[in-house]
């Protein structure tokens, strides 16, 4: 990836608050984790382990996925929703009443799903369906949950908004390779089954229970058919990691999907322990894992180079879970129950200080080797101003070379960075070697004396 120049990097930290928002909810949400274990835990509070669940699924995740949407977008407003969904999540470690970081989150979680609106008057398609049917379903949990329900009755929700969001984003690239003309209803097929579901169980739990259950299972099939990770885990390097990390992932959903069809509706013990972890765990933070090298350069705008530690991270979080949910939960072990989950936090972490370690150094190494040749001298556009910006009546009339640079008003805003609808900035865990480049400081200027010719510094 090309290093961003100064401007770029200023673009990245603006939106570092809204994901270090993230960061603290992912963990104080490990800090409940512990609590909940029975195992000693830097902070303790009877507030923290009532929260856990909310502040890791809409709080960090709910952030991630609003962050990443709101890059892809452009603009101003569309930073509402990781805003308020972060705001919530650490509104939750507060000792406010709950009612206010609720009220955030059902405010997040609303902006999130009229992002998917704005996306589809862009670009209609199958794979926003099921996002925004996602977004609609985090939505429904935080309705919810403000209106008094306890988390257990919200899981079916809660699964669907991070499921339905993931496949959503893995259908664009699985798109690329050709799907037949069948696969796509097929997915949509999953998906509405998968929503049936979820509301299902509201009214008749076990039933909807039984139809998630088997809409998981049948998702799981379309996905490990028609991914393109069984074709990228004959590669190496980030490629075969991503590959391995998405199949993993497929493994667990698949088994929680089994455990909600065999077993019923659960709302507490190990079976439900068992359930949970294997979606949020096992499924959405390997996704996670997966394509972080991918999403965090385009959102941050540093890089993020492949790291081996980073495998460790993840083998370590699959086999310890393996220890939880396997050995801890279905045959009711405590001591593996807890030492499998207190690795799994230890993975987490192991991930988290591997990506940022591995962020710092390539980005000193990018920022010496342009020390060596010549600063920046081409201004990088700000990717979040607002596309609708009426035109300065006194600028110049004749653009510099890098004019066409700036998007038009109907272009989207990060178009550098971040692929629009059309191909999910997250979607694909091999992005180009130029996918988010911004214009090379080295790169020839315009020839003059003749005034150039705007349409020449294509």
């Amino acid at each position: 990836m090309t290093p961003a120049g100064p401007a770029a990097r200023r673009v990245g930290a603006r939106r570092a608050p809204l994901l270090l928002a993230a960061g603290v909810c992912l963990l104080a949400g490990l800090d409940a984790a512990l609590v909940l274990l029975g195992l000693p835990a830097p902070i303790t509070s009877d507030r923290l382990p009532q929260v856990h669940g909310m502040l890791l699924v809409l709080g960090f995740a709910g952030t991630l996925v609003a962050l990443e949407r709101a890059v892809a977008l452009g603009g101003r407003w569309p930073y509402l929703a990781p805003a308020a969904l972060g705001g919530g999540g650490l509104l939750l470690l507060s000792p406010v009443d709950l009612v206010v970081p609720r009220l955030l989150l059902v405010a997040g979680a609303t902006v999130l799903a009229v992002l998917y609106v704005r996306f589809w008057q862009r670009q209609p398609g199958p794979a926003l369906i099921a996002q925004g049917a996602g977004a609609v379903s985090a939505l429904g949990a935080a309705l919810l949950w403000l209106g008094g329900l306890d988390v257990p009755r919200l899981l079916p929700w809660l699964v669907a908004f991070l499921v339905l969001t993931i496949a959503g984003e893995r259908l664009e690239l699985a798109r690329v390779a050709l799907l037949a003309p069948r696969a796509e209803p097929a997915f949509l097929a999953c998906a509405g089954a998968v929503v049936t579901g979820v509301v299902t169980t509201l009214m008749w739990p076990a039933t909807g229970t039984l139809l998630l259950g088997a809409a998981l299972l049948a998702l799981v099939a379309w996905l490990v058919v028609h991914d393109v990770a069984r074709r990228l885990l004959r590669s190496t390097g980030l490629p075969r990691f991503s590959a391995a990390c998405l199949l993993a992932g497929y493994a667990w959903l698949g088994l929680a999907g089994a455990l909600w069809l065999l077993g019923g509706p659960v709302a507490g013990g190990s079976r439900y322990d068992a359930v949970v972890h294997a979606v949020f765990l096992g499924f959405v933070m390997s996704m996670i894992m997966a394509h972080a090298p991918v999403i965090l350069p385009a959102v941050l705008r540093r890089p993020l180079p492949y790291h081996p530690g980073l495998a460790v991270a993840a083998w370590l979080l699959h086999g310890s879970l393996t220890l939880r949910v396997v050995v801890g939960d279905l045959r009711e072990l405590r001591g593996a129950w807890q030492l499998g989950g207190a690795l799994n936090i230890a993975a987490v972490l192991l991930f988290v200080l591997t990506a940022a370690t591995s962020s710092v150094t390539a980005t000193r190494r990018a920022a010496a080797s342009s020390a060596t040749r010549r600063p920046d001298a081409d201004p990088v556009p700000d990717p979040d101003a607002d596309a609708d910006a009426v035109p300065d009546p006194d600028a110049d009339a004749v653009p510099g070379p890098d004019a066409d640079a700036v998007p038009g008003p109907d272009a989207d805003a990060d178009a550098d960075s971040v692929p629009g609808p059309e191909a999910d900035a997250d979607a694909d865990p091999v992005p180009g070697p130029d996918a988010d480049a911004v214009p090379q400081p080295d790169a020839d200027p315009v020839p003059a004396p003749v005034p150039a010719d705007p349409r020449n510094d294509r």
